[in-house]
């Protein structure tokens, strides 16, 4: 999974996501009604992500994103069904940051073997996870707000789909023993989410970290052939 192809392509899906919403800046273009959608739609999710790592989903009313935006609440209801829709938008977002920043993390460490690049990926994971938005968005407020299944069905398009493909070419390659990819990398990504929560949420960040990555080792090495 993270031969260099693969990476730049799951790199690239996000950045053609952001090229695609940043297309009606063109200079000396008319802004086109569509152009003008895109960007307000832009303006509150950015602005949402931005007081929903800060103060966590329920304590963000729309009037604040609206303002904060710079739009009218019309707009806000224009582009989204309500605060619930317009969260699922910041948490594709950010899980789509997450999958791009632990591929890039192993891209550049030029880590070819499936079982370092999960070892490399799960201590990237491990110090953003810390993060605010990471810790609020992806990890506390995304169950809660949209609930297990939709929460795991966006995990699914970005982050749990880098590992289960990770995953396979190790069993292809025979560094993990024989056994169907999907269930596993349900197993790690539960333990990675629970061994996030931990660190995030410890009185001491760095040994918590720590622990968690002895633990996860011994979790991978489990499965190696």
């Amino acid at each position: 999974m993270f031969c260099q192809d693969d990476l730049a392509r799951w790199g690239g899906e996000v950045e053609n996501q952001k090229m695609a919403s940043q297309t009606s800046a063109t200079p000396g273009a008319r802004r086109t009604q569509a152009d003008r959608s895109a960007a307000t739609r832009d303006a509150l999710v950015a602005a949402a992500r931005r007081l929903f790592a800060a103060q966590g989903f329920a304590e963000v009313p729309a009037d604040a994103i609206v303002a904060a935006a710079g739009v009218s609440r019309g707009a806000l209801y224009h582009q989204f069904a309500d605060k619930t829709a317009l969260f699922r938008a910041v948490l594709e977002e950010v899980e789509a940051d997450i999958a791009r920043r632990l591929a890039d993390e192993v891209a550049a460490a030029g880590i070819t073997d499936p079982v370092d690049a999960l070892r490399h990926a799960v201590r990237a994971w491990l110090d953003i996870c810390v993060e605010p938005e990471i810790y609020r968005i992806a990890l506390v407020d995304g169950p809660s707000v949209l609930g297990w299944v939709p929460w795991r069905e966006v995990c699914k398009q970005h982050v749990f789909g880098l590992v289960e493909s990770l995953l396979a070419e190790g069993v292809e390659r025979g560094r993990i023993r024989p056994q169907p990819a999907r269930p596993l990398a349900h197993a790690l990504m539960g333990a990675g989410d629970e061994a996030a929560l931990y660190v995030a949420e410890a009185a001491d960040p760095a040994r918590a970290r720590a622990e968690m990555v002895e633990v996860l080792d011994q979790l991978i090495a489990g499965v190696t052939g």
